[in-house]
């Protein structure tokens, strides 16, 4: 019986030197798992409940907080602004910058498992109520409501309505002449000009455009009482490629301005202008004129605010297509010629006669502007 066991049991054991014994067939009596459950690993005595519990959790949960309190100030502020009318101050550098330090708080607070669902409705909020969606809102009421004067003063609103430029003496508008003066002036020469130009070198002349009349900005935020002039243009219908004829023109036209008391005129493009031969070769195609697509001509009547222009086009000296291609859409816009020569005159600070009166009886509320 017992060799019987020993064979038996060999047959467990063989090729296991060094491994525990194998349990005997039907495993040991009264063997079994223990249904109970697991019991929790005794409690390290000086380390509290606290202490085990996510280190960075209230700092998380306090950074959420923060987020959310940011994004909804920073909501409530831009309201208010709003209501105050200040559409220029939401888009000042001052509430940009707030909104960026906003906006960098709630990035902040994103990364943070436990402030992300207070971070995610900061954002939400500053999504809805930002300089960009306030600002617009508040640029749409003002259009409509036209109230443009925003958080300006009382003085800011005086100084607005100045009827003269700052910083130039109002008196040069009285003294000077007036747009009635310069536009009659203007005519008087351009006639003078095209009847000797023709009978010297028989090109005829085709209006070009039509007179503008802008007011022009007092300095202040607003627009004064005096206009900026532009006269009608006046341009040959055939062009003029030959340099000499080109000399020949231009000196014709030095005469009859000076006729009308004007300077001599100063060529911008001639080799004595004193600009770079880079800028000139980029302003006219060529620091050469006898190779250049334009020629820049200018007179004045200082101290009388007349400027007269006189140029040249010429696009056989255009060696790359780029010039025709703009004098083609010159040509579409205001029905110009392409080549030849063109003429304007430009006036600025101009009073006109019917509002003399009115000009000086309201420089009075001005002393010493």
């Amino acid at each position: 019986m017992v060799m019987d066991h020993e064979k038996q049991r060999a047959r467990y054991v063989a090729g296991t030197e060094g491994a525990p014994p194998v349990p005997p067939p039907g495993g040991y009596r009264n063997a079994r798992r223990s249904p109970g459950p697991v019991l929790p690993s005794p409690a390290v005595p000086g380390l509290s409940a606290t202490a085990t519990a996510e280190p960075s959790s209230k700092p998380a949960n306090v950074l959420g907080w923060i987020a959310l309190v940011t994004g909804i100030l920073f909501a409530v502020i831009l309201l208010i602004t709003l209501a105050a009318g200040g559409t220029d101050a939401l888009y000042g550098v001052t509430m940009l910058t707030l909104q960026l330090v906003v906006v960098a708080v709630i990035v902040g607070a994103l990364f943070s498992a436990r402030a992300r669902k207070f971070a995610a409705i900061a954002l939400a909020v500053t999504v809805v109520f930002n300089v960009a969606t306030v600002g617009g809102i508040g640029a749409v009421r003002t259009s409509a409501t036209g109230s443009y004067d925003g958080m300006k003063s009382d003085e800011q609103k005086h100084e607005e309505a100045y009827p003269g430029i700052k910083d130039l003496d109002p008196r040069d508008a009285l003294e000077q002449q007036s747009l009635e003066e310069v536009r009659s002036a203007a005519d008087a020469l351009f006639a003078d000009v095209r009847e000797r130009v023709t009978a010297e070198f028989g090109y005829e002349w085709v209006q070009v455009g039509d007179e503008d009349l802008r007011p022009e900005r007092n300095g202040y935020g607003g627009e004064s009482m005096l206009i900026e002039y532009t006269s009608v243009g006046w341009a040959t219908t055939e062009p003029i490629h030959d340099y000499g004829v080109k000399l020949q023109v231009m000196d014709l036209i030095d005469d009859v301005i000076a006729e009308h008391g004007l300077t001599y005129l100063y060529s911008f493009n001639d080799e004595y202008s004193g600009i770079e031969p880079a800028m000139k070769e980029k302003l006219y195609g060529s620091a050469d004129p006898r190779l250049q697509h334009t020629w820049e001509y200018y007179a004045e009547n200082y101290p009388e605010p007349m400027r007269f222009y006189a140029n040249i086009f010429d696009l056989a000296n255009d060696t790359t297509g780029d010039f025709r291609v703009a004098r083609e859409a010159q040509n579409a816009r205001t029905g110009e010629p392409l080549e030849g020569l063109q003429m304007v005159v430009i006036a600025s600070g101009l009073l006109s006669d019917a509002d003399r009166a009115e000009f000086e009886e309201r420089l009075q509320e001005y002393p010493g502007f």
